[in-house]
């Protein structure tokens, strides 16, 4: 398999979208995930993964930011493209660099608004609540050397109402990414 094609997830935790992308190109067979990485060796993510068969990596925050430790394994690997699927850590410059373009992150909102340094998971959606929105939804992004700063690849919305909890405001957005980002993902990698 040609190594543009070879993906990496990082996740840190529950790992909807982790085991929704690895099912997608399990399915459709032309991109292959090399490992999925966290930063929590309880990530849920990582059991995710082993039960769908692919290899798991945990890297303290230390190691993380160990640019031969991470490079090594990236070129052992033969990743290619990188998708940051509810990862927690700040990607260090070097990998960035590295996946200049190649490395994606999906945000719980309608970037620029409500993105940022804290700015994820239900925060996200609790200052979606309290700002009154009529809508919220998913960006796909490049990853960039600031939290939530990269070139918006994608997003997609959803009508929310007044009267919708938190939790009601964060199912509607997360349907909206397991219908949407694996196809993000692979129509960004059909044109590299």
């Amino acid at each position: 398999m040609e190594e543009r094609k070879r993906i990496a997830i990082f996740a840190s935790g529950n790992g909807t979208n982790c085991e929704n992308i690895i099912r997608y190109f399990q399915a459709k067979g032309d991109a292959e995930i090399a490992f999925v990485l966290s930063n929590k060796a309880d990530a849920y993510a990582l059991v995710r993964a082993r039960r769908l068969g692919v290899k798991t990596v945990v890297m303290t925050r230390d190691t993380f930011n160990d640019e031969s430790a991470v490079m090594e394994l990236m070129r052992r690997e033969h990743v290619g493209f990188i998708v940051l699927a509810g990862f927690l850590l700040l990607v260090p410059p070097f990998l960035i660099d590295a996946f200049d373009h190649r490395m994606v992150n999906i945000h719980p909102a309608l970037l620029p608004k409500y993105g940022g340094k804290g700015m994820y998971g239900r925060h996200v959606h609790e200052a979606v609540k309290a700002a009154g929105e009529s809508e919220t939804g998913m960006t796909v992004h490049w990853v960039t050397r600031e939290y939530d700063s990269g070139a918006i690849i994608a997003q997609y919305k959803t009508a929310i109402s007044p009267t919708d909890t938190v939790d009601d405001i964060a199912a509607k957005e997360h349907e909206l990414e397991m219908k949407y980002f694996p196809e993000v993902i692979d129509r960004i990698i059909s044109g590299l």
